[in-house]
């Protein structure tokens, strides 16, 4: 297996080098360079198996050679007995034609657990491998940097700098991050928005001399590891259905196109996925580009939803490469003239070739709050602001005849309500509580460092903090 950069002027690489690149070195992101694909025979091989099975399955073809297939499924196995629940991400049904699959029934309670809880594992194996030590750098809008910093605590063989919008997370979800006071664990707050945050680690990527010297990586979306394994659920969900037989529809509340683009991976491989439905909220960038073709940025506007509140979608270049039937050379043309103008847009043959499998809704503070609350009148089923914002838009669909009626809607969960209690109460008037074993977090201290968004600043505290060269034994800070 091997994998190539969106804009053709980085080194092709097998599975262990794109996995601890990241980004890769001419500022594209890395992708298959032909997708491994299963036959409806396989697929139906799939039936019963259980999560680490099926995500044993699904994932061995993307390593090549890298990891024995027996350590990677040992790998797999550790990884999902961490999680709450026996099924790891189990649907449940609202209505005759509609699910939720929950993905929040991890450490962190948020669906990138999912994926970094792997991420962190596999890093620790192939740098373990190595003698070899990494920094990770990182953006969060809410639920990666929580997520990202529970699979690297304490791993001998990395630190991790997480950058957020400083007072633009919500309580819960800064708390999870910042009370982690592990020895090789950052918490930076920017005084800017998530976008801010992500250019600063986009820029950090993008100098050769830093990146070097710290050996630089990633567990954002950006890492292909990430998208690999949220592909997993998706084959599940849609095999527990009736695939190959049934085709299925997704709809995923995303800001940064990662989740959704694991779905269009899912397909790519064989499975039948029918549509795939965007849920934006206020930070509509997605849906209006698939209403418009253009795609353009706009002032962020705080929401319910702060994990979604971005208007640089990083993941959604993987699925313009392919609109650009993978003509490098163009597509690192548009995100040149996207980074100088803040504006993009595509010819009509492209967005007609996106709209036949994408659509996209926008829901505002209202319209998720009525979600909540009709969710919960409905079904007793209490769910959080960003997958009310998924709702919204699956409900749309379906009004709207995009997903016929004989096609099952699987809409996903993508944090556990828990996390954002204020706009849950609001529109339900129940408080969601939080599981047991993170009942204390409102009292547990925290750890952060607040920094101006100034790329130099950043890099400075970077730099005076990291540990470099080989792996070795660390006292306390």
């Amino acid at each position: 297996m091997r994998y190539i950069s969106t804009r053709g002027a980085a080194p092709v690489l097998g599975f262990e080098e794109t996995l601890l690149t990241g980004l890769a070195r001419d500022g594209g992101l890395y992708v298959p360079e032909s997708w491994p694909t299963f036959t409806s025979d396989e697929v139906r091989g799939l039936a019963g198996l259980s999560y680490p099975e099926l995500a044993a399955r699904v994932m061995l073809p993307f390593l090549g050679d890298a990891i024995d297939p027996d350590e990677f499924r040992g790998l797999v196995a550790d990884t999902y007995a961490t999680f709450d629940h026996a099924a790891v991400t189990p649907l449940v049904q609202l209505d005759h034609q509609l699910w939720l699959m929950e993905l929040f029934h991890g450490p962190t309670l948020a669906f990138k657990d999912v994926a970094l809880q792997l991420l962190g594992r596999l890093f620790d194996l192939l740098l373990a491998r190595r003698n070899h030590r990494i920094t990770v750098v990182g953006a969060t809008s809410g639920d990666t940097g929580s997520a990202a910093i529970e699979a690297c605590r304490e791993r001998s063989h990395l630190d991790i700098f997480m950058l957020h919008p400083l007072d633009r997370t919500s309580a819960i979800q800064r708390r999870q991050m910042t009370t982690v006071l592990a020895d090789n664990v950052y918490n930076i707050a920017i005084q800017g928005t998530f976008d801010d945050c992500q250019d600063l680690v986009k820029a950090m990527f993008g100098d050769p001399d830093f990146r070097d010297r710290l050996h630089v990586s990633a567990v954002n979306s950006i890492n292909w590891a990430r998208i690999m394994a949220q592909i997993v659920y998706y084959v599940g969900a849609a095999v527990t259905l009736g695939a190959p037989e049934r085709a299925v529809a997704f709809t995923v509340p995303t800001g940064n196109f990662g989740n959704i683009y694991a779905a269009y991976g899912a397909r790519a491989m064989g499975i039948p996925i029918e549509r795939l439905v965007v849920g934006s909220n206020s930070n509509d960038i997605l849906t209006r580009f698939f209403r418009s073709g253009v795609m353009a940025t706009a002032p962020v506007t705080p929401t319910l939803s702060p994990s979604m509140d971005i208007q640089i979608s990083s993941n959604f270049e993987r699925l313009l490469f392919d609109l650009y039937q993978r003509d490098s050379l163009a597509l690192a043309d548009v995100m040149r003239r996207f980074r100088a103008s803040g504006s993009y847009s595509v010819a009509p043959n492209q967005l007609e070739t996106a709209g036949a499998l994408f659509a996209a809704y926008r829901a505002d503070n209202d319209q998720t709050q009525a979600a909540i609350a009709e969710t919960w009148r409905r079904t007793g089923q209490l769910i959080d602001p960003h997958t009310a914002v998924g709702l919204h838009a699956a409900r749309m669909a379906r009004s709207e005849g995009v997903v016929p009626d004989a096609v099952p809607m699987v809409t996903l969960a993508c944090a556990h309500p828990a996390k954002f209690p204020d706009a849950v109460t609001a529109a339900t008037g129940v408080h969601p509580a939080l599981p047991e074993r993170l009942a204390d977090l409102a009292t547990r201290p925290e750890r952060l460092t607040v920094l101006p968004n100034d790329l130099g600043t950043v890099q400075a505290f970077i730099l005076r903090h990291a540990r470099l060269g080989e792996a070795q034994p660390r006292g306390n800070a």
